[in-house]
């Protein structure tokens, strides 16, 4: 999702038809001439809220998974997929689009089917896909068969797809306004004191509990040497917020917990000396383009993308990695270790550094803009 965010921000925001970068320190968005857009999304998704938020048009369709659900729910997504296909179609044939793009999920699939079968004076729309992760999933394997041009974060995953001329490595889709947060300023938003070094905690939108879980339990041991941003996700906010309340006034003073965080995210990324997190495909884009150093905890549901995207960084000296089921034992002297030896730190920042391509959401968005005019 925020990827394709990215890309729509880097589309209505530069000068794609005269090659020229959006000018940040505008208050005006100046629309690209003639361009139209419509986001399609699943019914009931969280996505809706954010994209509307965005002033983007928004379609919801009926979407569901088939890869990897039990016997029992087979059947009744395999419905809401054909369903899916046939709203697909309408709003297609109503919008009449020249380019699609897909980053993946469950409703990309019937919309990618729907735009094959569509046909205006003779000719179908191109198809471009992002893939985030380094390992594609079931749906972007699909769709990559469907797909005019394939969209990379890194070379690696160039191994995953037979077809390679289709293929481009763009880097991972950052909105431009993401990064414009000097030290002080992202400082300023926390609260923060230059007296400490500042470590973040988060586990992605809909948080990551054994994250917090572990955090939680040495929180007063990492507060005695370090200020902590800590987004929790919503579903266990109750008990950060017990946590911080238990907490003496000076310790409570440099924990900054949240439930979430929108524009402030950058600035989170900003202030920060060390991060502990998942391994969505965030890490590859969001992280390189701070320099951040990284503690990754692979989400170990999630197939194995996140133990691929997280040895990537691992094996290039930007992360180290702790296994799910070691945290209660690993998370405070890996914490410890890392914030003790700046050497280090220094060290994987400028090899996290080194894969930054802030130019990703810009470089996908001139695309979409050369095959609609084409």
């Amino acid at each position: 999702m925020y990827p394709a965010l990215a890309v729509l921000k880097a589309l209505l925001e530069g000068d794609l038809a005269n090659g020229e970068n959006p000018d940040l320190s505008s208050q005006s968005v100046r629309e690209q001439p003639e361009l139209e857009v419509l986001w399609i999304g699943g019914i009931g998704g969280m996505e809706e809220e954010l994209v509307r938020r965005e002033n983007i048009p928004f379609q919801a369709i009926p979407a569901a998974g088939v890869h990897g659900v039990g016997l029992r729910t087979l059947p009744g997504n395999i419905l809401q997929v054909k369903r899916g296909f046939s709203a697909a179609r309408k709003v297609i044939n109503k919008f009449c689009p020249d380019v699609m793009f897909y980053t993946g999920g469950y409703v990309a699939v019937p919309v990618a089917l729907a735009g094959r079968f569509y046909r205006h004076e003779g000719s179908r729309p191109k198809i471009v896909l992002y893939v985030p992760d380094i390992e594609p999933g079931l749906a972007l394997r699909v769709l990559s068969r469907l797909a005019d041009r394939i969209m990379l974060t890194v070379e690696d995953s160039m191994t995953y797809f037979a077809n390679q001329s289709k293929l481009m490595v763009s880097g991972y889709p950052t909105r431009a306004d993401f990064c414009v947060w000097s030290l002080d300023e992202a400082r300023k938003v926390f609260d923060l004191s230059p007296n400490y070094p500042t470590l973040l905690v988060f586990g992605g939108s809909k948080g990551a509990h054994s994250i917090n879980q572990a955090f939680l339990q040495v929180l007063p041991d990492v507060l005695a040497e370090t200020q902590v941003i800590h987004i929790s996700g919503h579903f266990d906010w109750p008990i950060v917020e017990n946590s911080r309340n238990s907490l003496d006034m000076e310790l409570r003073n440099r924990y900054h917990a949240y439930p979430y965080l929108h524009s402030e995210m950058g600035a989170a990324l900003r202030a920060a000396d060390l991060v502990v997190s998942r391994a969505g495909a965030s890490v590859l884009g969001e992280y390189p383009i701070f320099g951040l150093p990284a503690i990754l905890v692979p989400y170990p549901h999630a197939w194995r993308y996140q133990d691929v995207n997280a040895r990537y960084l691992e094996d290039r000296g930007a992360a180290t990695i702790i296994k799910d089921g070691d945290l209660s034992t690993n998370l405070l002297p890996t914490i410890r270790a890392l914030l003790s030896d700046r050497s280090r730190r220094e060290s994987m920042s400028r090899a996290i550094l080194g894969l930054a391509k802030p130019d990703a959401a810009r470089s996908i968005a001139q695309l979409l803009y050369d095959l609609a005019e084409a």
